[in-house]
């Protein structure tokens, strides 16, 4: 694919409108499929720019991880519709059911157009057509929306033979808010909030997006210092996030000893977050221009020996688990994701990882901060122990992070000051994070006076809800909270 077909962005940084090729739409679909099965590259955008009286532009912005950076190109939309991709192409499954959702532009020979949100002028929430079987020894099974606990809406649905699941259809779109929609004229002093919001356990990942925007949109810098703590909040994020599911996981086949110490130690690297910020969730931490609290060394040596002494607990307790062997067999073979179907189905994170998958945004999209090692992924079979281990394997690295890059610390931060800063006119920016489930990504693209005309966020879990429906395939049903919980994805972020 010649250079020429599309535009070359490094991450968090912008062009104009203008400087994105527009291509034919065949040339456009044969060289979206090509960069996604041929050369590597991988979906991180998909969606349609409304015209506003002019050509609705169908948009892909595909990461390369060879040149680092996104190629970004538009294809016209022609009566209200484009050949669908997904036939060939899993991957585009779900962005093309989106297009079809928000815009009313039909993907053709799309072959599963169903609601994605259900936010279509004849759809409601919970209401869809479900593949069904039949047979005398079918049985249909019905999980959701409502669930024991504290725990975000979604709605099952199996068909099984016997104990045997056959086929798994996932129904979300109850937590719905129409975040993007009300991005849409800003920046003002809500944005910062919705984003933070869209997905609560990743406020971190999400601000420091928002930040990357609106720093290469408004031509403002920030220092190495500020990116290394920015890059330091984030892998506090990951930390408690990660034992908060190894714990979860623990709980689910009653091995108590590290459900118990994990939920207590999650609850420590909040704390460490709060100690950084003032929140535990990392919130109004991370803001354009810099960080909204100074940091110094003193308290960052606090943390760092906050890390020292907690480490050996988490350690022990994780370690007590990968070596039980009741655990192993409830997670080995269980829940088991391909390599080849998670290529397909762009899986992304830790889901990606677990199967076998080299893929870690920091490493292939890179800014100008420093990240953790990237773990080695040759090893995992995509099964429950495999999502379990990478996340072992994530906190390993996220605490030499931690340790090597900060006990040294002696420069001081100042907060910077909280505003909005002015921002190009008719221009895109994108920015991906590494959050602790995967690649964030956040697309701007900007008006004539320099408003968000659009604020694009796909959440990781956008990509990898349709990983956990494939791991049900031929998986017994009470295998289902194990497997659900070792993806752990979100439906806030998914639903938007």
């Amino acid at each position: 694919m010649s250079e020429k077909n599309y535009l070359l962005l490094a991450n968090a940084s912008m062009a104009k409108l203008s400087d994105i090729p527009r291509l034919e739409m065949g040339d456009f679909r044969a060289d979206c499929l090509r960069a996604v099965k041929e050369e590597n590259c991988r979906i991180s955008a998909f969606f349609v720019l409304p015209g506003e009286g002019k050509e609705d532009l169908l948009t892909a912005i595909l990461a390369d991880p060879e040149q680092k950076k996104f190629r970004i190109m538009q294809s016209a939309v022609r009566d209200g519709k484009f050949p669908s991709l997904t036939a060939e192409f899993p991957g585009f499954n779900r962005f093309e059911r989106e297009i079809f959702e928000n815009n009313g532009i039909l993907p053709e020979n799309h072959p599963n157009l169903k609601p994605l949100r259900f936010t279509g002028k004849n759809d409601r929430i919970g209401e869809m057509e479900f593949f069904s079987m039949q047979g005398k020894a079918i049985h249909e099974v019905a999980v959701g929306p409502v669930h024991a606990g504290v725990i975000e809406p979604g709605h099952f649905r199996f068909q099984c033979m016997g104990e045997t699941v056959y086929s798994l259809e996932i129904s979300l779109g109850y937590q719905h808010r129409g975040i993007e929609k009300m991005l849409t004229g800003m920046p003002d002093n809500k944005t910062a909030h919705l984003i933070e919001t869209a997905a609560g356990d990743s406020s971190i990942a999400a601000a420091w997006n928002y930040a990357k925007l609106t720093e290469a949109l408004g031509g403002i810098t920030v220092s190495s210092e500020v990116e290394a703590i920015r890059q330091y909040a984030l892998e506090l994020e990951r930390c408690a996030n990660h034992i908060g599911d190894l714990g979860a996981l623990a709980g689910d086949v009653a091995f108590l000893p590290t459900a118990s110490f994990c939920g207590r130690i999650r609850g420590e690297y909040l704390n460490m977050t709060a100690e950084l910020c003032g929140n535990r969730f990392g919130r109004n931490f991370i803001i354009p221009g810099g960080i909204r609290f100074g940091v110094d060394s003193t308290r960052l040596e606090k943390i760092s020996k906050w890390l020292h002494r907690i480490a050996p607990e988490l350690w022990n307790a994780l370690e007590l688990m990968f070596n039980s062997p009741t655990v192993l067999d409830r997670f080995e073979n269980t829940g088991s994701v391909s390599k080849d179907d998670a290529l397909a189905l762009g899986l992304t994170g830790v889901a990606a990882r677990a199967c076998g998958i080299d893929i870690n945004s920091a490493r292939d999209l890179p800014g100008k901060n420093a990240f953790p090692e990237v773990i080695d992924c040759r090893k995992f079979s995509g099964d429950v122990i495999s999502r379990a281990a990478v996340r072992y394997e994530e906190l390993k690295k996220s605490h030499d992070f931690l340790f090597g890059n900060f006990d040294d610390f002696k420069t001081s931060i100042s907060p910077a000051e909280r505003k909005n800063p002015a921002l190009a006119n008719d221009a895109i920016a994108v920015a991906v994070t590494e959050a602790w489930r995967g690649e964030l990504c956040h697309v701007a693209v900007t008006g004539n006076r320099g408003e968000i005309k659009m604020l694009k966020i796909v959440d990781p879990s956008f990509h990898n809800w349709e990983g956990l429906a494939m791991a049900l395939r031929n998986e017994e049903i009470s295998n289902f909270p194990i497997c659900n919980k070792s993806f752990n994805l979100s439906y806030c972020g998914h639903d938007l």
